[in-house]
């Protein structure tokens, strides 16, 4: 088995590579932020490689660290996620927004990958609790206050300091600065100054997974 590949980036495709390894291309099956990441490499990169065997074929799946590729196991183990399903999931969030989402049940954050529906979601966040606990996977939340129901529950005193909060809060849970305002920005006209950071980052990401 192929665990891990010290190389160079030969080639980056929409969802794969090839890592030249001592004039040896492997193909590399990555989720967008990894390929965003080795991108941005000059020099050899460390994909970290997850193996899967199967009668037709031999994929390798790739990956920027190890937390990344420990999510991705745990994605892969809940019936109906295959291994581009969990790419798609990983695309759209980090390792740390994927713990928020199963650790509130927010199923709405994980259909945002392409692919996924809201059932296969709800499998995901109701399975992968206690395996996410176990392994320890879910134990940043607690030092990267993370968790939705962490954020805050207090009205802010300034509607700046609370949009610039609630922003930076969705910059932490993977979605880009452009998407993380407009969200926000939505959130705060529906609901008003009075709102609560957490009903404000909680209404941003509904009305994301919405588009």
């Amino acid at each position: 088995m192929i665990a891990r590949l010290v190389g160079f980036l030969a080639e980056a495709n929409a969802d794969s590579a090839i890592i030249d390894v001592n004039g040896v291309g492997y193909l590399v099956q990555l989720s967008g932020r990894s390929l965003e990441y080795f991108a941005t490499i000059e020099g050899e990169v460390t994909v970290h490689i997850e193996t899967q065997v199967r009668e037709e074929a031999i994929t390798l799946y790739g990956f920027s660290s190890l937390v990344e590729r420990d999510w991705f196991r745990l994605l892969t183990s809940v019936q109906g996620v295959g291994g581009r399903g969990a790419l798609a999931i990983l695309t759209v969030l980090t390792p740390e927004a994927i713990a928020v989402a199963i650790s509130s049940g927010d199923k709405a954050m994980v259909t945002r990958a392409n692919g996924i529906g809201p059932k296969i979601a709800q499998r995901i966040v109701n399975e992968l609790k206690d395996k996410a606990a176990a392994s320890g996977l879910l134990s940043s939340l607690k030092k990267e206050k993370l968790s939705v129901k962490d954020i805050g529950g207090k009205p802010s005193s300034s509607n700046h300091d609370f949009a610039a909060d609630a922003v930076s809060a969705l910059l932490n849970l993977g979605f880009r600065p452009s998407e993380a305002q407009n969200a926000v920005n939505t959130a705060i006209e529906e609901l008003g100054e009075t709102a609560t950071l957490d009903a404000l980052v909680r209404l941003a990401l509904r009305l994301s997974s919405k588009h």
